[in-house]
C-alpha cells in the first residue's frame, strides 16, 4: 500500500468492506462456495472432485471461471481508460462493478438466483482492477491473506525497531472485510438476497468518493 494517500487507502478499505458484504451474501446463498474468495473455492472444488461430489465441484469451479471473466472485464476497462487519468480508470471500473451488482439485484428480485450469483462473481473479479500500477494489482480488495501476512510482518517489525504503526493499514483492510461480512450476514437474515440492493447503492457512493480522492493526472496509482 506504499505510495497511496490516506484517502485512497480509505477507499480501498471501503471496497474490502463491500467485498466482505457481497461474499457473505454469496456464501450464505450457496451454502459454502464464495463469490470473491477464490482460494477457498479452489480448495473446495479440489476436495469435492476428489470425493466425487460433482455438483459442488461444478459450482465452485464455475464461480472461479466467472471471477476470471470479471478480472478480464476490469482489465479491458483499465486498458481503455488509464491513458486518460487515474480518476477515469477508478471511476469507470467502479461504474462497471455497480452495474453488475445492480444486475444481480434485479436478478435477486426476480428470484433468478444463479443470475444474481453470476453477476456477483463478475463484479468481485472486476473490482480488483481499481488499484493497479503498470498492469499489476497493488491492493487486492477481495482477498485478505496477503494483507494478513503483511500485517504480521509489519507488527513483528515494529517489535524489532521498525515503524510502529505500519501494520495498521493492513489491519484496516482485514477489519473492513470482516465488518462488511458481518453486516452482509445480518442484512441477509433480514431481507435475503435482496440485500444486494444496498451493495449496489454503496458502490454508487464509492464512485463519487473515487472521483473526489483520485488524482486527475495520468499518474499510476
Amino acid at each position: 500500500m506504499t505510495g497511496y494517500s490516506r484517502s485512497l487507502i480509505g477507499l480501498a478499505t471501503a471496497l474490502a468492506g463491500l467485498a466482505g458484504y457481497v461474499d457473505a451474501l454469496g456464501f450464505i446463498t450457496l451454502g459454502g462456495p464464495f463469490v470473491s474468495f477464490m482460494s477457498g473455492n479452489m480448495t473446495q472444488a479440489s476436495v469435492a472432485f476428489a470425493d466425487g461430489v460433482w455438483s459442488t465441484a461444478r459450482v465452485a469451479g464455475g464461480i472461479i471461471v466467472l471471477f476470471l471473466l470479471g478480472i478480464a472485464l476490469g482489465t479491458v476497462v483499465t486498458h481503455f481508460t488509464e491513458r486518460y487519468s487515474v480518476r477515469a480508470r477508478k471511476v469507470t471500473v467502479l461504474a462497471v462493478v455497480a452495474g453488475l451488482l445492480s444486475i444481480g439485484s434485479v436478478m435477486s428480485s426476480l428470484d433468478v438466483t444463479p443470475g444474481a450469483i453470476s453477476a456477483m462473481a463478475l463484479a468481485m473479479g472486476a473490482v480488483n482492477s481499481v488499484f493497479q500500477r503498470d498492469g499489476e494489482v497493488t491492493i487486492g480488495v477481495t482477498y485478505m491473506t496477503g494483507a494478513l501476512v503483511k500485517m504480521g510482518q509489519r507488527l513483528t517489525g515494529a517489535f524489532l525497531g521498525g515503524p510502529k504503526w505500519a501494520w495498521l493499514q493492513h489491519f484496516g483492510m482485514c477489519a473492513g472485510l470482516i465488518a462488511g461480512a458481518v453486516v452482509g450476514a445480518l442484512v441477509h437474515r433480514w431481507i435475503g438476497l435482496h440485500a444486494l440492493w444496498p451493495a449496489s447503492a454503496f458502490t454508487v457512493v464509492l464512485i463519487a468518493v473515487a472521483w473526489q480522492v483520485s488524482p486527475p493526472s495520468p499518474a499510476k496509482v
